[in-house]
């Protein structure tokens, strides 16, 4: 395949994994496309051999980093024990409603030491985010991509001056344009239907708005993409590739625990729905007694990025040890429906461009006298 990010990229298939998983993003970028890191859950000491491990194993492919540049997230650095800043309504609340459908509590040292763990992981603060893009300058990523916000202009300029490319997810066409504003090479316009943080608008009408407004920048499609046809309605509209998160979560390379595998595996299409119980942000998880219980009535108000995700680290791993499905969740797109059963990443990629192929070969023979 040929699209201006087949060439910007110098890859042979337009196919962006998004992924937490090293794995997978190694088998992507091994495969023909290339993998993105969500960095967004590491400390800098994590990331650093995060990525020394893809070096060492991507054979000179290339691959990116994802990672948060927000303004908005609560700054709760300082050494601040989360106890001290996480209001006990909201964890009364959640914890309450597990201890009442029999979900076994956690020992007191594994709740602290969760906490601690967790708030470390989440600074989302401007200072956090340096020190991530530090690490990442430090290795040979050819792309850093904005998940949450118009990056620093002089993270942009140093990006660009090592010979990096930047981009930004949108989910409107006026976020698009003051990405493109800030500089950015390319755009990931990411439609309603897919998981993690959401906007409203759906893909079919998101993906041609933004190729119009933001041209010549290319643009990848993302949100709904899971399948060679869903590529090549993405591509008919003007975008220069695809970026995909879902389906990788079923690879036999993902990071998922067996047990949310199997609720992965059984979820369709409408169990991935809008929650703020995930992290305070619109966002599309899996619907689970975790996401009802925040939207319920009498439910408090979600806290804060990164607040509501650091209070959510203790019920996760509730859930975890007790094996109670019913309370898992896990960001994931619409496409959720489609992810069935464990193949491996390279698979994965081989079936979406035999099924691309396919989708284009029959589109031409309907032009056929």
């Amino acid at each position: 395949m040929k699209t201006a990010i087949t060439e910007m990229f110098g890859i042979e298939a337009p196919i962006f994994a998004f992924s937490h998983c090293r794995d997978v993003v190694v088998a992507t970028s091994k495969a023909g496309g290339i993998g993105v890191l969500g960095a967004a859950w590491m400390t800098p000491e994590h990331l650093e051999q995060e990525l020394k491990w893809i070096d060492d194993h991507i054979e000179g492919k290339p691959y990116g980093v994802d990672m948060i540049f927000t303004s908005t997230a609560s700054d709760i650095s300082g050494g601040k024990s989360p106890s001290k800043i996480l209001p006990r309504e909201q964890v009364d609340y959640i914890n309450g409603l597990m201890s009442q459908d029999g979900v076994p509590e956690l020992p007191q040292e594994d709740v602290d030491g969760w906490y601690e763990d967790y708030a470390a992981n989440l600074s989302f603060t401007q200072e956090e985010s340096n020190a991530l893009f530090e690490v990442a300058m430090r290795h040979p990523v050819k792309l850093v991509v904005s998940a949450l916000g118009v990056a620093p202009s002089s993270v942009i300029d140093r990006a660009h001056a090592a010979g990096i490319k930047f981009g930004a997810l949108v989910g409107s066409s006026r976020q698009a344009e003051k990405q493109v504003e800030a500089g950015m090479d390319l755009i990931i316009a990411q439609g309603t239907e897919g998981g993690g943080h959401t906007g409203t608008v759906a893909s079919m009408v998101l993906w041609p708005e933004v190729v119009d407004r933001v041209h010549p920048i290319p643009v990848l499609a993302a949100g709904g993409v899971g399948n060679g046809r869903q590529m090549a309605a993405a591509l008919a509209l003007g975008a220069e590739g695809v970026w995909c998160g879902t389906v990788w979560l079923g690879t036999v390379e993902s990071e998922l625990n067996p047990d949310m595998r199997d609720v992965l595996y059984a979820a369709k299409s409408t169990d991935a729905v809008i929650t703020y119980g995930y992290t305070g942000k619109p966002c599309r998880a899996l619907k689970s007694k975790f996401t009802e219980a925040w939207a319920a009535e009498d439910a408090p108000k979600p806290l804060k990025v990164p607040l509501q995700s650091i209070l959510s680290g203790e019920p996760f791993r509730r859930a975890e040890r007790s094996h109670r499905k019913d309370w898992m969740t896990y960001a994931a797109g619409q496409v959720v429906g489609q992810v069935n059963e464990p193949k491996t990443v390279k698979q994965v990629v081989y079936d979406m461009l035999t099924e691309y192929v396919d989708a284009m070969e029959r589109m031409e023979s309907l032009l056929q006298d």
